[in-house]
């Protein structure tokens, strides 16, 4: 499970977070979604470690982010919205060095990679370097490099960006079998249809606070008659009205 509790973070004068909470169940896709700037990619960086919070309490598994760092990272697969490849590597390279940060003997770390660039089509680019590569090319192997160690935890910004069509397909099957073995994805997107066909629960964020939560029939009992987007639209036009 991913827990946040009363999560803030100030950047000058702007409130990125302002006392944020919600939980991701293991078995689920959570859905996290928001208007640029409403503070989805700040809390995810805080989840991820990359930023600290100044209040408040983020956990992987039970385990305070905070508190041990390095073992947070462990129990997590990240994929940022950047996918911020090594240009000078290989997408082979660039896997394989994850997979020995995260402490994988050699045997496994060959095993796993073989595996990750078949099933995500990678072989064509296995050997090239990255600097050459398409925004999908980045993008699945960056997820490649994410899912190297088989955390339980999954952090996934736009997870489809620069995706083809039936890539796109592929890697929505993927998730949904990941949901099935018990693993926790927590999940950024703009893309509506994308969220629909995926999120068990939804996360609703503007000006860095949760305005709405919920699974997908709760939001449709509190907002009949519309679809996810109409849903969306009315919290943020609300939340806006509010502001």
């Amino acid at each position: 499970m991913i827990e946040v509790d009363r999560l803030s973070k100030r950047f000058g004068a702007v409130q990125a977070l302002d006392g944020v909470s919600f939980a991701a169940a293991d078995g689920e896709i959570t859905g996290l979604l928001g208007p640029n700037g409403a503070g989805k990619s700040t809390c995810l960086r805080i989840l991820s470690t990359v930023l600290a919070a100044d209040s408040g309490t983020a956990r992987i598994g039970g385990l305070d982010v905070r508190a041990d760092p390095l073992e947070a990272r462990r129990r997590l697969g990240v994929l940022p919205h950047n996918s911020g490849l090594y240009p000078q590597l290989t997408a082979t390279e660039n896997i394989e060095y994850y997979g020995r940060l995260q402490g994988l003997d050699e045997a496994t770390l060959r095993r796993r990679v073989a595996a990750l660039i078949e099933r995500l089509d990678l072989g064509a680019i296995a050997d090239r370097r990255a600097k050459g590569f398409s925004q999908g090319e980045r993008t699945k192997v960056a997820l490649a490099r994410a899912l190297v160690h088989e955390p339980r935890h999954l952090l996934l910004d736009e997870p489809t960006s620069g995706l083809d069509v039936m890539a796109t397909r592929h890697l929505r099957d993927w998730l949904r079998e990941l949901r099935a073995e018990g693993r926790c994805v927590l999940l950024s997107s703009h893309i509506m249809q994308e969220v629909e066909a995926l999120v068990d629960r939804l996360v609703i964020v503007a000006h860095g606070r949760v305005v709405a939560a919920g699974t997908p029939r709760e939001l449709a009992e509190r907002f009949p008659n519309r679809n996810l987007e109409e849903i969306f639209v009315a919290v943020i036009g609300a939340e806006e009205g509010r502001a």
